[in-house]
């Protein structure tokens, strides 16, 4: 794996800002893929064998992905919204699993260790740079269940809904009414359709 310095500057790049969120990000990767026991995890055949569940949708899970190589797309990152600055990072050959938390005492030590920086964003950044990783995490051993439909690679389950016709994928149908639904059809939508003939007449 590459150094830090050289990790955040690219993973910085490609966000396209640095701050104390990249750091975070760069040492919590740096650290849960040493714990699970690979060196480069963005590249074959390693890559085949990480995921990453992120618990928040902030600066620093770009930066997680940017140094492990885990993407939405290729099935590796998963997002469960639980608004924490926590990520677990899973070794699918040996089942080794590490969930590591940002503390927030960290935050409360920045200044301490950088009394000449008086902004205390910039302090926080700074700070978290040299810190040691007892101060700036929380680390347990977990066990994840990563189940089939989860898992990468080609889509291994689909479900075709009985109201709208949808075909679903990785078994994220639901079972409701003695039916088999998509989510937006038994859950309801982020979206509300707009009326082709109501919007018509508006213009």
């Amino acid at each position: 794996m590459k150094d830090f310095n050289t990790l955040l500057e690219g993973s910085a790049q490609a966000h396209g800002h640095l701050c104390a969120g990249q750091v975070i990000g760069v040492r919590m990767a740096m650290l849960g893929c040493r714990l699970i026991g690979l060196d480069e995890p963005s590249t074959l055949p390693q890559i085949k064998k990480i995921i990453v569940y992120v618990e928040m949708d902030r600066c620093a899970t770009d930066a997680i992905s940017y140094v492990t190589g885990v993407k939405l797309g290729r099935r590796s990152l998963k997002f469960i919204d639980n608004g924490i600055m926590a990520a677990t990072f899973v070794n699918l050959e040996t089942g080794k699993a590490f969930r590591i938390v940002s503390t927030e005492t960290a935050r409360d030590l920045a200044p301490i260790l950088m009394p000449h920086i008086e902004d205390p964003r910039f302090a926080q950044l700074e700070a978290y740079k040299i810190m040691d990783d007892s101060d700036l995490f929380t680390v347990s051993e977990v066990k994840v269940n990563v189940p089939a439909s989860d898992m990468p690679g080609p889509t291994r389950f689909k479900a075709v809904c009985a109201r709208c016709g949808i075909v679903v994928r990785d078994k994220k149908e639901v079972f409701k009414n003695n039916q088999i639904l998509c989510r937006p059809c038994a859950l309801g939508t982020y979206y509300e359709p707009v009326d082709p003939i109501e919007n018509d007449t508006k213009e």
